[in-house]
């Protein structure tokens, strides 16, 4: 029997509820491939911690006026506005790490340069 969000493993009680989405979701697929599931459970748990929830938040570097700008997605205006792009770079690392939000770094033409996500 499938799990669900609501109806899962006691295991699973004490995880963080993006984790647990996770894992829910990994013992599922455990079980449909033909794990027992006092074998998916574990597995899935372990899994589920090592990928982390997925991240709906990304950050954009852009130049804007002589300043580099870190802005989130969507937002109608630049959280942070630094001097140097590096500066701007640090300050999204920062937030990439500590939200798992995703980072996109742009030229000063606009073009993008390169994305990044937490783990990299």
């Amino acid at each position: 029997m499938p799990w669900t969000k609501n109806d899962y493993p006691d295991s699973m009680k004490n995880l963080d509820k993006e984790v647990r989405d996770k894992a829910i979701e990994i013992a599922n697929s455990l079980l449909e491939d033909g794990y027992e599931e006092g074998r998916a459970i574990p597995i899935a748990i372990d899994q589920a911690k090592e990928v982390g929830p997925e991240s709906d938040v990304t950050y954009h570097i852009t130049e804007s006026d002589g300043t580099w700008e870190v802005k989130k997605e969507g937002a109608k205006q630049a959280s942070d506005s630094y001097d140097t792009k590096q500066e701007a770079m640090d300050r999204g690392d920062e937030l990439i790490e500590s939200r798992n939000a995703k980072l996109v770094i742009h030229r000063m033409d606009g073009s993008v340069e390169k994305t990044k996500k937490a783990t990299e």
